[in-house]
């Protein structure tokens, strides 16, 4: 299966959105990050002051590049959020997620109700 993704800003919730799924190639990966500066310019929020939910349930095992791939985008610092969730299903691209997450603050859901109700709690709450 080859990789589909979507990136939608909701500037009005500082929310961006993200949906991938399949098995990504590095031009995969160069689409996604022009796709993701296009829809970071429509937020109104400071830099990093944003929230991301990316629901990766339909992501297929990648290949150790694509696990490295994925660690420098989540650790590239003007994309950085606030709050990062993920909605995932429990598999073995669950692992890999946790492992290109390094040291980034994020949680994984199985169900983007609550991911979504995580992100919008106050910061001593989402703790």
């Amino acid at each position: 299966m080859s990789a589909e993704f979507s990136i939608e800003a909701d500037p009005a919730r500082d929310l961006i959105r993200i949906r991938m799924s399949g098995f990504f190639t590095q031009a995969d990966i160069q689409a996604f990050l022009a796709a993701r500066r296009e829809e970071h310019a429509k937020l109104h929020c400071g830099p990093n002051q944003h929230l991301t939910l990316n629901d990766v349930r339909d992501m297929k095992i990648q290949s150790q590049e694509m696990v490295d791939a994925f660690r420098e985008i989540l650790a590239d610092p003007h994309f950085q959020s606030r709050r990062l969730a993920f909605v995932v299903s429990p598999t073995l691209a669950r692992t890999q997620l946790v492992r290109a997450l390094d040291d980034r603050y994020a949680r994984c859901f199985e169900d983007s109700w609550a991911a979504e109700a995580w992100l919008n709690l106050n910061s001593a709450e989402a703790a």
